[in-house]
């Protein structure tokens, strides 16, 4: 079966998997979508067997039907290499009754690198299929982690640049960090006064603008995005949840068939959404946890089926959620709506204009897949101290989100259950070692590292140390309504 893509706003045409990748977003604003979810060709009982770049194999060449055997084998392998720091590429590790799927392995110590490491070779690979001879240039938004997984991809990537823009406050000193001492001729990071839906909406428009298409196609460039509103982007996130079922076969942990539920930190949607993919090929899973921070924006969606963003907007210890406009959710409104791309546009159309839009009753229905939960900031620091407490193990405040809704709502269920680790502590020391012992607080940061390390026992990631005296080489700044300008003076335009 050949997978096509359309937009999820129009019934026009369809295009191939490298295509929509090169594209980023359909030229009405829409987002791409597989014009059916194929089902997984293999037995669930030979997922045990199979390692981290076969699995990716076998559910990737399901989703990208355009490309070869060849071509996808050498993007799988440039990507799941010793770049990450265990050739698992994603363990699964039991502790106090749940499985933490550790997606923080790779050079950036968050999961966006478990997609951002293989869609650059997607990327590059797509531009050569399709004949596209302009320079590429990835414009993203981020609320922490996709900025420096992207612009560790893309640096001095042959025919690419990449503009990243990101909240100026809005990150933690690490992630500032490690994006504001990225190398590479061809990498800008611009900080912006606004939070990440501005930031997310600068980055819309400009794609959305055909007069700035020109422009850029007059000079030379095309733009195309790392954001996970690229399907290039979701698609390699579907591997971790197939591997993660295949992983606890392996371990003797389920039966085949058993079903599993799963618990993931949600802000942009997209993670979660892959969940959701991995069920529909087949993957049995039984209930897929929403977890929100204090911006519960989602929760209250899959609680009332209104999706509202008209509230105070607030910075927590789990910055990457920090997010009020979940643009990934689009693909699921879609879904629920029965792939009718008038409603879908309608509704996203009234949250720009409205700030909110409420599904209709059968599409509620169609959410029972999904329980939304929520822990408050007090929460998140008590549910990283029990874990430690109970087990010795340490977690980032993102997966501390997710663990409490675990143990609020899916513990009880006696369904085994995986949570989405999404980065390591030592991404997010501070709030982490504070969660801990609040004495912590008056160490420097990268004290803090060390002191992290000698009360976890685990070695300090290299993409810590090498920003530890690493040059600051970023330093632009730009109001929300300079954001195209600023494009526009980095490329020469």
């Amino acid at each position: 079966m050949s997978i096509m893509y359309k937009s999820t706003r129009s019934n026009g045409d369809k295009v191939t998997a490298s295509q929509a990748i090169l594209k980023g977003l359909a030229e009405d604003g829409g987002l791409f979508v597989p014009d059916g979810i194929p089902g997984l060709e293999m037995g669930l009982e030979t997922l045990a067997d199979l390692s981290y770049k076969e699995t990716a194999y076998e559910v990737m060449k399901l989703f990208l039907s355009d490309f070869t055997k060849e071509e996808l084998m050498y993007c799988i392998d440039g990507a799941y290499d010793d770049k990450f720091d265990t050739e698992q590429i994603a363990p699964l590790v039991k502790k106090d009754g749940a499985y933490y799927l550790e997606l923080f392995h790779g050079k950036t110590i968050a999961f966006k690198d478990m997609a951002l490491s293989i869609l650059p070779y997607l990327m590059t690979t797509s531009a050569k299929k399709n004949g596209v001879k302009n320079e590429i240039v990835i414009l993203t938004a981020t609320s922490g982690d996709t900025g420096k997984a992207a612009l560790a991809g893309f640096a001095d990537v042959p025919g690419t640049s990449i503009i990243v823009f990101y909240p100026k406050n809005g990150v933690s000193p690490i992630q500032e960090r490690q994006m504001l001492t990225q190398t590479g001729e061809n990498t800008h990071v611009v900080g912006i006064v606004g939070n990440f839906d501005d930031a997310q909406t600068g980055v819309k428009k400009m794609f959305g603008s055909k007069e700035l298409a020109a422009q850029m196609n007059e000079a030379g460039y095309q733009f195309s995005s790392a954001n996970s509103i690229n399907i290039g982007r979701l698609v390699p996130q579907i591997v971790y949840y197939v591997y993660a079922y295949g992983q606890l076969l392996k371990q003797g942990e389920i039966s085949c068939g058993e079903k599993i539920n799963v618990v993931v930190p949600t802000g942009n949607f997209g993670n979660i959404l892959a969940a959701y993919y991995a069920k529909n090929m087949g993957i049995p899973i039984n209930t897929l946890y929403c977890a929100s921070n204090e911006n519960k924006v989602l929760f209250d969606f899959f609680n009332t089926g209104k999706y509202d963003r008209k509230r105070e907007f607030i910075l927590t210890t789990s910055p990457s959620m920090d997010i009020l406009i979940s643009s990934n959710l689009e693909r699921l409104i879609y879904r629920i709506a029965g792939e009718d791309a008038a409603k879908t546009k309608e509704l996203m159309d009234a949250l720009v204009s409205e700030g909110e839009y409420s599904i209709t009753p059968e599409m509620r229905e169609r959410l029972e897949d999904f329980i939304g939960g929520y822990a408050s900031e007090e929460e998140t620091q008590d549910a990283i101290k029990r874990l430690y407490d109970k087990t010795g193990y340490i977690m980032d405040t993102h997966t501390a989100v997710a663990s409490e809704v675990y143990y609020k709502k899916a513990a009880q269920t006696g369904v085994k259950t995986v949570i989405a680790s999404t980065a390591s502590p030592y991404k997010f020391t501070r709030s982490v070692m504070n969660a801990i012992d609040s004495k912590y607080d008056s160490m420097s940061d990268f004290e803090l590292v060390d002191q992290l390390k000698e009360i976890s026992g685990v070695a300090v990631p290299q993409a810590i140390e090498e920003i530890r005296f690493a040059n600051i080489l970023h330093d632009t700044i730009c109001d929300k309504s300079e954001m195209e300008q600023t494009v526009k003076n980095i490329l020469g335009i």
